[in-house]
């Protein structure tokens, strides 16, 4: 079984790296960094309501 916190860590890290790619599609795709960041929020969402779970 995994560990809370790290099931968190995890989400965040997941959120953060989609985030970059948000960042760095921008210029060129902006429909794909548009996906990007509703995925990068399902990410942030997910670790948050998983924090808050008891």
């Amino acid at each position: 079984m995994l560990s809370k916190d790290l099931v968190v860590i995890g989400l965040i890290a997941l959120a953060g790296i989609l985030i970059g790619g948000v960042y760095t599609t921008w210029k060129t795709a902006k429909g794909m960094a548009i996906l990007l960041a509703v995925f990068a929020a399902m990410a942030g969402g997910g670790a948050l309501a998983w924090y808050l779970s008891s």
